[in-house]
């Protein structure tokens, strides 16, 4: 990788796992619904970009396809999810995404597995068990199903990516992601939540700075490089970089919310980083020419 490409990558993990605290900022200090939170994060990006990208005619049933998954179920799931447990905690379980997103890249992709990526991936759902295990957690598994459904349709939508072929750009895909997902999201809001007019009512500088935040920093820059990223190199040459996601948002959440993680929490914590930094530099062995 070049050494540009090397800085724009540290900087995903930094944005998008500030952008993981900042959300539960909102849920805890403002009561924000999360699906509304995500609809206003993606109608805002939408409003600012839209009218910088032109329209990719061609691709917009793909887009739309893949705005349902990776948008509006995937973030729907996940900050659900989140709104139930520690932000340091599913950041954590969302490492998922990686093994997630190996097992689909060989089944969809014929990606080659091999034998250290399958030890990684069950060091991961190990690390994620551990964690769901502790007493704090089993009353209401709930949440860390959603996070874990969340880590799935986020893999998924990552190979409906690459199917473009880096044919979009990252800010015109993110753009007409947001056009595509935002009706979505206030639609699932309206269907499965309450209590969004107290929220918008009482969101205050905190709540829409979030909404500001998440719009324009987390999803519209952060994710145009990564998509950018993901449209140049091969998928396991970027995911290692995804790896200080969760250091970076554990950080924040004990910043900025006092957040502390148990020693079983960080005994598993650690087991599912070192399971996702196999998958992600694991070097398959080059398939044999016949």
């Amino acid at each position: 990788m070049k050494p540009l490409d090397i800085l724009l990558a540290l900087s995903v993990p930094l944005i998008w796992g500030l952008g993981f605290t900042l959300a539960k900022v909102a849920f805890v200090y403002v009561s924000f619904p999360p699906i509304l939170l995500m609809a206003f994060r993606f109608s805002l990006t939408a409003l600012v970009l839209v009218w910088f990208v032109k329209p990719p005619w061609g691709l917009m049933a793909k887009i739309f396809w893949i705005s349902v998954v990776s948008a509006t179920i995937q973030y729907s799931l996940l900050f659900t999810g989140v709104n139930g447990l520690d932000a340091s905690l599913a950041v954590i379980i969302l490492q998922l995404e990686a093994p997630f997103l190996a097992i689909l890249a060989a089944i969809i992709l014929k990606d080659h597995l091999g034998l250290g990526r399958t030890i990684g991936m069950v060091l991961a759902f190990a690390g994620v068990i551990l964690i769901a295990g502790q007493p704090r957690l089993q009353g209401d598994l709930l949440p860390v199903l959603l996070v874990v459904s969340g880590a799935f349709m986020w893999a998924g939508g990552q190979i409906m990516i690459k199917g473009l072929g880096g044919k979009v750009g990252g800010f015109t895909l993110i753009a007409w992601v947001a056009v595509f997902a935002a009706p979505q999201l206030f639609l699932s809001s309206w269907l499965f939540e309450d209590g969004q007019w107290e929220a918008i009512q009482n969101a205050g500088w905190i709540g829409w700075g979030v909404v500001i935040y998440l719009a324009l920093i987390m999803t519209a820059l952060g994710y145009a490089i990564w998509y950018r990223l993901l449209g140049i190199y091969k998928v396991t040459q970027v995911m290692p970089f995804l790896m200080l996601l969760p250091v970076m948002s554990i950080a924040g959440s004990m910043l900025f919310l006092g957040e502390r993680l148990s020693i079983i929490e960080v005994a598993g914590s650690a087991v599912v980083i070192f399971g996702v930094w196999i998958i992600t530099t694991y070097k398959s062995r080059p398939a044999v020419e016949e």
